[in-house]
């Protein structure tokens, strides 16, 4: 009881602080907050729409402009210039104009009726990876309807029934299934990784930045004696304020992305809960651990920071973590971004059992509990440290 108590007065301290440096307001509440609006609200279509793309039609006959009207009918590709030579239609690539062009040579046509097979060539610009991919699916399949168009009418006038003619066209039938996420939605697959790691950077940042502000302005010995100088009840009655508000954000942003934007998933409710639980203890824990690694409030913050950006890469979810280097591959287990996002992908997106991924939920757990390993050291830097800027 006697325990209870002191971890209710040390959190009532930290309330009072949490109220007083605005620091807190914004970097737990406001911040977190405009990155969850403006992360799902930037991709609210699910996939990017008429991305411009440019024609050099140097044929001009029918057939090309029946291949640039379907080019433009696609989802993804809208024909918004024509261009007299290809230099001209690379320039206005090179000054963004454009993402893409599709150049028709003169006599396409004629060499396509004579079956010459003749060459129609797609450019487009990779410095936008999901611009540059999408462009080029659509651009290689009008490449290849223009050919079959013509193929299709030549075989019909020759007598081929429509069973021979796509077996001569297309002899392999492709069925695409896309599990869990078939509508192609960047919108339900990237925000929910991106914006847990925006809050995951936020809560990196708090924790090393609470422990620092008490050693900066020597209030360490005061917090220590309200706990009794226990300093696992000093802990737990400092974070317990600040994990309160992290949960209340997380579980509001799971009710908004699953409850109100309806983002496909396929596990229940308790499997929600309990990755939100970890990822919130998981990210204190590693900010604490940062400072006990080095009791510096700039030192801390810089590590923390640090690991924050560089776990958007090691995740795997822009850039899979099987392609990566070996050593990359072994150092993407040390993020908790990586592991909350193996989590969800098998428990929450994908619908499997939590066993499935009980080497990433233990890793989660441990990062929580690494504190212990550093506890006293950050009991002696409130002690006897003396801050340095």
């Amino acid at each position: 009881m006697k325990t209870l108590n002191l971890i209710w007065l040390v959190a009532k301290r930290e309330c009072k602080i949490l109220t007083v440096n605005r620091i807190y307001f914004f970097s737990m509440v406001v911040f977190p907050l405009l990155a969850m609006v403006f992360f799902t609200s930037l991709m609210d279509e699910g996939l990017p729409e008429d991305m411009p793309v440019g024609i050099v039609d140097l044929d001009n006959t029918t057939t090309s402009r029946s291949l640039i009207r379907r080019l433009d009918a696609f989802q993804s590709s809208k024909v918004v210039a024509h261009y007299p030579s290809v230099a001209e239609a690379r320039r206005a690539i090179q000054e963004n104009e454009i993402y893409a062009f599709l150049y028709i040579p003169k006599g396409t046509t004629d060499a396509l009726l004579a079956s010459r097979q003749p060459k129609i060539s797609y450019y487009y610009n990779m410095a936008s990876v999901m611009s540059g991919s999408l462009l080029m699916r659509d651009l290689k399949t009008i490449s290849t309807l223009g050919s079959a168009g013509v193929g299709q009418a030549t075989m019909r006038a020759k007598g081929y029934t429509q069973e021979q003619i796509m077996a001569f066209l297309q002899p392999i039938r492709i069925n695409l299934h896309q599990v869990a996420n078939p509508w192609t939605n960047y919108n339900s697959y990237l925000s929910t990784v991106i914006v847990p790691g925006v809050m995951m950077l936020f809560m990196f940042m708090i924790s090393a930045y609470s422990l620092g502000m008490e050693l900066k302005f020597g209030r360490g010995k005061e917090w220590l004696k309200l706990a009794d100088n226990r300093i696992v009840v000093a802990i737990l009655g400092k974070f317990l304020p600040q994990a309160v508000v992290f949960l209340s954000l997380i579980f509001f942003y799971e009710f908004y992305m699953y409850g109100i934007m309806q983002f496909p998933h396929q596990g229940d409710l308790w499997d929600i809960i309990l990755l939100s639980l970890l990822e919130v203890f998981g990210s204190i824990g590693f900010g604490i651990f940062a400072f006990g690694l080095m009791p510096s409030l700039r030192m801390s913050m810089s590590i923390c920071s640090l690991w924050a950006v560089l776990s958007f890469s090691m995740a795997g979810f822009t850039f899979p973590v099987m392609g990566m280097d070996g050593p990359l591959q072994s150092l993407s287990w040390l993020f908790p971004l990586r592991h909350y996002y193996m989590l969800y992908q098998i428990t929450v997106f994908n619908g499997f059992s939590l066993i499935d991924a009980w080497f990433h939920f233990v890793a989660l757990v441990g990062f929580t509990l690494l504190p212990w390993f550093v506890i006293m050291k950050i009991k002696n830097a409130m002690l006897h440290y003396v801050y340095i800027p």
